[in-house]
């Protein structure tokens, strides 16, 4: 049995550390949770996707009576970059909540599903993607990979036919 370590690289900063596009992107994704439809959890998510073609596009969550069927808005945001700019590579994503029933004072990082799509994207287009996480406190935590999120990610070759 042998014992081994993964090493995470994050980095932590104030909303004003950050350069003027990455404060851009997360005002993109504070003006996004105002569209979710959360009337059930009352915690609103809002994601900005940054492009390489210098688009953004915006997604927020949507929850729906039957729990399983509501989308995050880190995934929302995604899917609709993948669905109207397929050919543009996605450089960063920003994340940011707000609670209708409580405060939140920490940065609220994607669930798994997310993180899995997130990673299939970053494999997808052979670049890694930036996930700025912000929290209502202004403070921020920044990876530089997926992978800093989801250390074993899901990604078999063995599933596509060549």
């Amino acid at each position: 049995m042998q014992n081994k370590k993964i090493k995470l690289t994050f980095l932590t900063a104030h909303l004003s550390e950050l350069t003027e596009l990455d404060q851009e992107l997360i005002a993109k994704a504070k003006e996004a949770f105002t569209t979710a439809y959360a009337p059930y959890s009352g915690f609103l998510v809002g994601a900005s996707v940054l492009l390489d073609n210098g688009e953004i596009v915006s997604g927020s969550n949507q929850e729906n009576v039957a729990y399983p069927s509501g989308l995050c808005a880190e995934r929302v945001a995604m899917f609709y970059a993948g669905a109207r700019f397929p050919d543009a590579k996605i450089k960063s994503i920003a994340v940011s909540v707000i609670s209708k029933n409580f405060e939140v004072t920490d940065v609220v990082s994607p669930c798994g599903a997310c993180r899995q799509v997130m990673a299939e994207y970053e494999e997808k287009q052979e670049q890694a993607i930036k996930v700025i996480l912000h929290s209502p406190t202004d403070e921020v935590l920044i990876a530089n990979t997926v992978e800093d999120l989801l250390p074993f990610m899901f990604k078999s070759p063995l599933l596509k036919k060549h």
